[in-house]
């Protein structure tokens, strides 16, 4: 099994050009396959769940090529080339599979898809997927192997989420902007990556107004047009080089990203007692942190608020922090397995329902751990920055389906991480 080895860092200090945003990219290559014609899509970060999708639009019948690094080329068929069933094994790979069902169905007039797979944290049905689509026009029939959906042409109607789902929102937006008619999307989901699917979808022909805003409006339109798009700047990615930086102590420069979508989050890591400056023109965050962390509370919510992908690496981050924390998951109420991995460190964390109560600690130690999803193996990373002694860490391909060489640019912020270690 592979592994990383992880030597306590005294500081980082440095300069960090974010990746590619991995809650965007996979919504960008599924838009792809709406229009015919050849798509570039640039700052793709280079992770698995990339590769993943690549094989799926691949298999759906679209061609992909990397031109340079960071950028794909996808070349779509008419839609009477495109395949409407995704191979099953790798749908089963990542969760942003489910984004296929829309495009598809747009395209080709259904869909059938095998259960999506990614990380396991709860119960999260696709069911507010499979609501959006039949309220457009859509035929929802269920075995015990996939959903297969039909419907041609979908028509514009009034769609209201229950829960202001990102990908749920996501899935309402593609399968809208073809459609006949007028759709209203009701309890959106605000995320910058939402913007950034309806900025490309735009660039592509949609007519989309409300983005940013709990009710989007689209208006259909009869056919889209190849895009060239630039994948904003991941901010679970600049929230987890914050979190390091909050167990180790130093000073960072993150660019690539707009603060503005991180102003709740750097605002109560200011109060925890990062140092922290912003440029949002140059989309830069400077930050720096001098001594113990203070201890305090954080609770996940929709955006604006504190995103439940950045808690695992902030529940991490407080457990040398001074006092006691209280951090509450409101989204994911079966977010906690990485919990008893942390605690191998010497943490002192207890979870009540939706609460962890975190006893800050003035040391912890090195331990042998396993990463069970993307967020939990980057807390796992930033324990093992803060502990005395080395860390070994398996379950690296988690992390890799996420981070674009975390190890590697932690090491060039000063931490000491070997990729190549064995169990």
């Amino acid at each position: 099994m592979r592994a990383w080895r992880v030597e306590q860092a005294d500081a980082l200090r440095g300069r960090i050009q974010l990746q590619g945003a991995k809650n965007s990219v996979l919504k960008l290559m599924a838009a792809t396959l709406l229009a015919e014609g050849r798509h570039r899509l640039e700052n793709v970060p280079a992770i698995s769940d990339v590769d993943v999708m690549v094989e799926l639009l691949e298999a759906v019948g679209a061609r992909v090529a990397r031109p340079e690094p960071h950028v794909l080329e996808i070349n779509v068929p008419a839609a009477s080339e495109l395949a409407s069933e995704p191979p099953a094994e790798l749908v089963g790979r990542i969760r942003a599979s489910v984004v296929l069902l829309a495009p598809l169905l747009a395209r080709t007039g259904s869909v059938r898809l095998a259960p999506p797979g990614g990380d396991d944290f709860g119960s999260r049905p696709i069911d507010v997927h499979l609501d959006a689509l039949e309220r457009l026009g859509g035929v929802v029939s269920m075995d015990t192997d996939a959903v297969l959906v039909k419907g041609s042409p979908l028509v514009g109607q009034r769609v209201v989420l229950e829960f202001p789902s990102h990908t749920g929102t996501d899935t309402a937006l593609l399968a809208s902007v073809l459609a006949h008619g007028e759709t209203i999307i009701e309890n959106a989901a605000r995320e910058p990556e939402v913007v950034d699917l309806c900025a490309a979808l735009t660039a592509m022909g949609a007519r989309i107004e409300g983005q940013g805003t709990s009710r989007i409006r689209v208006l259909g339109v009869p056919r889209l047009v190849p895009m060239r798009h630039r994948i904003i700047g991941d901010r679970v990615v600049a929230a987890t080089y914050l979190a390091c930086l909050g167990m180790t102590g130093g000073e960072l420069e993150v660019v690539g990203v707009d603060p503005g979508v991180l102003e709740i989050l750097l605002r109560k890591l200011a109060r925890l007692g990062f140092e922290i400056d912003t440029d949002t023109s140059a989309q830069r965050i400077s930050a720096a942190v001098r001594g113990r962390l203070r201890a305090g509370d954080i609770q996940t919510l929709p955006y604006p608020g504190v995103a439940t992908d950045y808690k695992p690496m902030l529940v991490a981050m407080l457990t040398k922090a001074d006092g006691v924390s209280v951090v509450s998951e409101n989204l994911y109420s079966g977010r906690f397995r990485y919990l008893d991995e942390l605690r191998s460190f010497g943490a002192d964390i207890i979870s009540e329902g939706h609460h962890v109560v975190i006893r800050g600690v003035e040391r912890l130690h090195g331990a042998t751990t396993v990463a069970h999803d993307i967020r939990a193996g980057a807390a796992l990373v930033v324990a093992a920055l803060g502990a005395e002694g080395s860390s070994t860490i398996l379950g690296v391909d988690h992390i890799e389906r996420g981070y674009d060489d975390l190890a590697g640019t932690l090491r060039s912020l000063g931490a000491v991480i070997r990729t190549d270690a064995k169990r």
